[in-house]
Formats: structure tokens, C-alpha cells, sequence
């Protein structure tokens, strides 16, 4: 990521995001912020406690409007009163166990929404760019290792919040084919990322936070899916690749495409690997053991991305291996745990990121 390019074009943008509460989203603002980028929120509240939005005080630093997506009226209002430069689609429903206990909302909220917020960007042009961040599940998955599904390949995700991924892909594909093809109208893509970890994090059945749950409790991480392969990678890796994205299609339309988003291979690791990895930049009292379930909900045994097209695209890469990812987002919690200002972490590890580039 060139980041005084991305000064140069974000300073000033007006940037809507919707899922702005969420922890990507909360993330994505103090980058924005950091850019100079004039940031306008759309979300439902934090579902956390705690919640990273909070933590950070963003509530009074960004354009906040609570709403839900599938409310077309108040997102049309909010969409409007922004009147954006660059539109980038967070908001979803995003665990898979609870798309489970819930498809009906699940589909309204990833599928709906994503044709509330088109229909957003269709009745009232201006922005430049738009960029629907979906997710790695989004690609019919046999479990066939060492394969890294690439952009061509079938989308057709397994469990509710995967399919309706998939579905949110193809409302994308139709709209940019339908009501944006001329040259002069917005740009558009899709981002497709790995499994992201990270300071901040609070969610329900994602393995970082149950780590640090459990650790700060002082009672042992259970693992439910330990010899689980997926593309974990710092929450910075996507965000920085979102933000490149979107600039660099409003300056040349050639570059709206779909994209995956992901680690290296060699940074594809299982879930026990990852709680290793915890337990040892943790350390004590961290400590973990195998609870795998015999009738849990289906989830892929193996996931991987090939994200060569990203990297022969725009000479991308990752900037974090994954055990340096683990190890700032360690760090992260160990900070919070302990009281620190985590504004000013957060920037600083935002900063870090930068200057490892």
C-alpha cells in the first residue's frame, strides 16, 4: 500500500461505510481517519460487549448513524445527506454459526442489503468508486487440499452466511453489468478475504476472541475445529488492499474486478496452529485443548485463496506473516487487558503496519 498515494487521494473524500460499528469497520475508520478522509457511518449498534467502536471513542469522531441495512428509506437518507465520493459495503451478518440459528435474517441482511445499498449508489451518482467486501466462503468448497480457489471459480457457499456471500457477489455482478457499464459511472468491485484477526474483535465463536476469553478468565481455550486450515491475516492486510482497491478503480476504471484477499500459503495455518501461536506470545496463563465436536453445523475442513491476481494486478502483498499477525494482535488485547489508551495503540500499530510495508 502506497500510503502517501492513498493521502493524496482520500484527504478530503467523502468515504460512506456502512458496517462502520463492526469490527473491521472500526478499524477501517481510524485508517480513514489517518488518510484525511471525511468518514460517514451506517450501522447497526455494537452487538459486543465490549466493543471496539466504543473502546475507541469513534462515535464522536466520524458521521454516525445508526441503522439498519435492510432499511432502504434510512439508508437512502443517510446515503444521501453523505453524498459520497467512495461507498465501501461492511454491514453483514458475519458468523457462520449464527447464520445457522438464523438464515432468514442472515440473507435479508447479506443479500438486501447489498441491494439497498446499490440502489443507493443507482438513484444518486456521484461516487466514483464502490467496493463490496464479501468473504473467502463465498466459492463452492469441496475440501480438496492445497487448492486455492481463484476468481473464476463457482460461487456457491455451503451454510447460510456463505450463500448469501455468494448471492451478495452475484447482486453485485448484476448491477455493474446492468446499471453501470457506461465508462463515465461508478466503479465497482468485490473483495473476497481471508479470515482476519486482530485487536478488538469481540464476536461470539471466532477463535481469537474465545482465546482471549478464556485467557483473561484464567480457564483453557477450547478448540472445537483445531485441524481446520484457513487464511488468517491481520484485519490491516484486507482493509489496506479495500482502500488501494477503491482508489485505484476511480482513477482507471480497468481495475473494477473481483479480488481475493488472503495470506501467503505458507501463512495457511489450522486452527491448533493459531492457538499455539496465542498461547506463546500470550504466555502464561494461556493454555488450550482439543474439544472437537462430533455433530457440530458443517464448516470447511480446508480453505485457501490464491490472490495472484491481486498481487500481478497491482504488485500487492501481504505485509504481516501470519505469526508476526498473531503477535501484534496479541499485543493488542494484552494492552487493553491492561488498561492502556487503546486510541492511541491502535494508531500506532496502524502506523507500524505502514512502515513495514
Amino acid at each position: 500500500m502506497n500510503f502517501e498515494k492513498m493521502k493524496d487521494f482520500y484527504n478530503g473524500k467523502r468515504v460512506f461505510l456502512t458496517g462502520h460499528t463492526g469490527f473491521k469497520g472500526s478499524w477501517l475508520c481510524v485508517m480513514l481517519q489517518l488518510l484525511g478522509a471525511d468518514v460517514c457511518g451506517y450501522s447497526l449498534a455494537p452487538n459486543t460487549d465490549p466493543d471496539l467502536f466504543g473502546i475507541l471513542g469513534l462515535a464522536d469522531e466520524v458521521h454516525h448513524t445508526i441503522g439498519d441495512i435492510r432499511d432502504f428509506d434510512a439508508l437512502e437518507k443517510a446515503y444521501i445527506e453523505a453524498n459520497p465520493d467512495v461507498v465501501l459495503h461492511l454491514a453483514a451478518q458475519p458468523i457462520v454459526r449464527d447464520s445457522y440459528k438464523d438464515p432468514r435474517y442472515t440473507y435479508e441482511t447479506n443479500v438486501m442489503g447489498t441491494v439497498n445499498i446499490l440502489e443507493c449508489l443507482r438513484n444518486h451518482p456521484g461516487a466514483v468508486s464502490f467496493l463490496n467486501v464479501t468473504t473467502d466462503k463465498v466459492y463452492e468448497n469441496n475440501d480438496i487440499e492445497n487448492h486455492g480457489f481463484k476468481e473464476d471459480e463457482k460461487l456457491d457457499g455451503f451454510d447460510p452466511y456463505s450463500n448469501s456471500k455468494s448471492c451478495s457477489e452475484l447482486v453485485t455482478h448484476s448491477y455493474k453489468k446492468s446499471f453501470f457499464a457506461e465508462s463515465d459511472s461508478t466503479a465497482i468491485s468485490t473483495a473476497r478475504a481471508g479470515n482476519v484477526i486482530g485487536g478488538g474483535d469481540f464476536a461470539n465463536d471466532r477463535i481469537v476472541p474465545d482465546c482471549v476469553r478464556a485467557t483473561v478468565k484464567g480457564e483453557s481455550i477450547i478448540v472445537r475445529n483445531p485441524y481446520s486450515t484457513r487464511p488468517y491475516q491481520h484485519v490491516l492486510e484486507p482493509l489496506a488492499a479495500y482502500l488501494m482497491i477503491a482508489m485505484e478503480q476511480a482513477s482507471d476504471k480497468k481495475y473494477a474486478d473481483y479480488y481475493n484477499i488472503g495470506p501467503r500459503d505458507e501463512d495457511c495455518i489450522n486452527t491448533g496452529d493459531l492457538a499455539d501461536y496465542f498461547v506463546k506470545y500470550w504466555g502464561e496463563p494461556a493454555n488450550w485443548k482439543n474439544m472437537s465436536e462430533a455433530n457440530a453445523p458443517h464448516e470447511a475442513s480446508f480453505l485457501k485463496l490464491d490472490c495472484a491476481k491481486a498481487r500481478e494486478t497491482f504488485g500487492w502483498e501481504p505485509v504481516w506473516h501470519v505469526d508476526e499477525a498473531i503477535r501484534e494482535t496479541v499485543a493488542w488485547y494484552k494492552a487493553w487487558n491492561d488498561g492502556k489508551d487503546m486510541k492511541e495503540f491502535t494508531r500506532k500499530q496502524i502506523r507500524e503496519f505502514i512502515n513495514n510495508e
